[in-house]
C-alpha cells in the first residue's frame, strides 16, 4: 500500500522514514506497547548478544530461566510451566499439541477469531479467505459465534474430548468486546465438559486491555495461556505458551516432544525479562488503562460530531481500540487519511471494515492531541468528500 515509503528508525511512539518525515505509531499490531527501541530492552539484547545470542542446546541456560520466571512471575497463578517460540502462530501450535497429548483432538474455536496461519493455528481462524487454499486443514474443528455460551455448550456436548480456543477481545474480527462474564462463563463450561481450554493472548496480553491479561480480569486460569506481540518488546521475535504443571506433564515427561532449535533463544530471552521488567517498573498496564479511558471517548465525541454518518461505532478496551466504518471502502480511504496526517493504524484481517488503533502505553499528552487532531482531520475530510 505504501511502496514509496521506506521506514528507517523508530523510537517510543515515532517512526522515522528515509525521507525525514515523522510518523506516530499506532499501529504495529500490537507489538510496540513499550514502544520502538527502548532502552532497556535495547541494551539488554546487546549484552546478550555480546555473551551468547544462540545458546547448543546441550547445556543449562540461565537466561531461559531467568525469562520464564519473570513472565510466570506476572502470569495468572498456576500456570508456572513455558515453552518459547518465535511467533504467536507457534504459541498457538504448542497449546493444540498439548491439548491433543492429552486426549483432546475434537477443537473448537471462535468464529471471526484469529490464531495465526500455520495449519493448525489456521484450522482456528475461522476465515475461508485464508483457509481454502490449503485444505485439508485440520479435521474436527467447530466454530461457534463469539460470547454464545449456549452454541458453545451445545458444541461441548457430552463428550470428554473437547479443546476451547478464546480470546479475551476479538481483535483482528474487528475488536469484538464481550459482555463481562462471558470469558468466567466459557471456563465454567469447560469445566462441566472436562474441556481443556486455551486462552490466547497474544494481542490482548501483558497490558494492552489496562490489565496484565484478559483471562484475569475475569478470575479465569485457563490449562494453557498463549502470549506474544508486546512479549518482544519491540525488538526480538518472540512468543510463549504457559500451562498448568497439569497441562505441561506431556512436555515434561519427553522434552523431545515438542523443539524447535530457535526457542528461548537468548537473545530473545535477554528481550523478555526486560520488557516484563519495564512494564512493571513503568507502570505501562496502569497507563494503557487510563490512557484507554480518555481516547476512547475522545474519539467518540469527535465521531459523533465530524462524521456520524461514516462511522458505525469506536469500540475498545484499554490500548485495542477499533474503528468500525460504513464498510471496507472507507475504512481503507479512512487509513490513507490517516497516514497522510502522520499517524499509522493497522486494518483487520477479519474485519475489513474496521481500522484498529494499538498505540504504545508510553503515548505523550501531546502525542494523544496528535493522534485525535489526525483523526479529526481525517473523518472532516472524508465528509467533506461526500457533500
Amino acid at each position: 500500500m505504501f511502496g514509496n515509503v521506506v521506514e528507517e528508525s523508530a523510537r517510543g511512539a515515532e517512526i522515522t522514514s528515509t525521507d525525514g518525515k515523522n510518523y506516530l505509531n499506532c499501529g504495529g499490531y500490537g507489538v510496540f506497547f513499550v514502544g520502538a527501541g527502548h532502552p532497556r530492552v535495547v541494551a539488554a539484547v546487546r549484552r546478550q548478544a555480546g555473551r551468547l545470542a544462540l545458546s547448543t542446546r546441550l547445556f543449562l541456560d540461565p537466561v531461559s530461566g531467568l525469562a520464564a520466571e519473570a513472565l510466570t512471575g506476572v502470569a495468572p497463578a498456576g500456570l508456572d510451566r513455558v515453552h518459547f517460540s518465535g511467533s504467536g502462530t507457534e504459541a498457538v501450535e504448542a497449546a493444540v499439541k498439548l491439548a491433543r497429548a492429552h486426549g483432546r483432538r475434537r477443537l473448537i474455536s471462535m468464529r471471526n477469531g484469529y490464531h495465526g496461519k500455520t495449519l493448525g493455528a489456521l484450522s482456528l481462524t475461522a476465515k475461508a479467505l485464508y483457509q481454502d487454499p490449503f485444505r485439508p486443514l485440520l479435521p474436527d474443528v467447530h466454530h461457534v459465534p463469539f460470547g454464545d455460551t449456549e452454541a458453545l455448550a451445545a458444541a461441548l456436548g457430552d463428550g470428554e474430548d473437547a479443546c476451547v480456543v478464546v480470546e479475551p477481545v476479538q481483535s483482528e474480527a474487528g475488536v469484538i468486546v464481550p459482555r463481562p462474564g462471558y470469558l468466567a462463563a466459557v471456563a465454567a463450561l469447560c469445566r462441566e465438559h472436562h474441556a481443556f481450554l486455551v486462552v490466547d493472548e497474544v494481542m490482548t496480553g501483558l497490558g494492552r486491555l489496562g490489565s496484565w491479561w484478559g483471562c484475569a480480569a475475569e478470575g479465569v486460569r485457563p490449562d494453557v495461556l498463549v502470549t506474544g506481540k508486546a512479549l518482544s518488546g519491540g525488538v526480538m521475535p518472540v512468543a510463549a505458551t504457559l500451562a498448568t504443571q497439569e497441562a505441561f506433564e506431556p512436555f515434561d515427561a519427553d522434552p523431545f516432544l515438542h523443539t524447535s532449535t530457535y526457542s528461548a533463544a537468548p537473545i530473545a530471552m535477554a528481550a523478555v525479562s526486560a520488557t516484563i521488567g519495564v512494564v512493571r517498573d513503568e507502570g505501562l498496564v496502569e497507563r494503557a488503562a487510563s490512557i484507554g479511558a480518555r481516547l476512547l471517548p475522545a474519539l467518540r465525541a469527535v465521531t459523533a460530531d465530524r462524521a456520524p454518518g461514516l462511522v458505525r461505532e469506536v469500540r475498545g478496551a484499554g490500548l485495542l481500540i477499533g474503528i468500525e466504518l460504513v464498510d471496507a471502502g472507507a475504512a481503507g480511504e479512512f487509513l490513507l487519511e490517516m497516514v497522510d496526517r502522520g499517524v499509522v493504524i493497522n486494518h483487520s484481517l477479519n474485519a475489513h471494515p474496521v481500522v484498529r488503533l494499538t498505540p504504545p502505553a508510553v503515548l505523550s499528552p501531546s502525542q494523544e492531541a496528535r493522534l485525535l487532531e489526525a483523526f479529526e482531520g481525517s473523518l472532516t475530510a472524508m465528509a467533506k468528500s461526500l457533500t
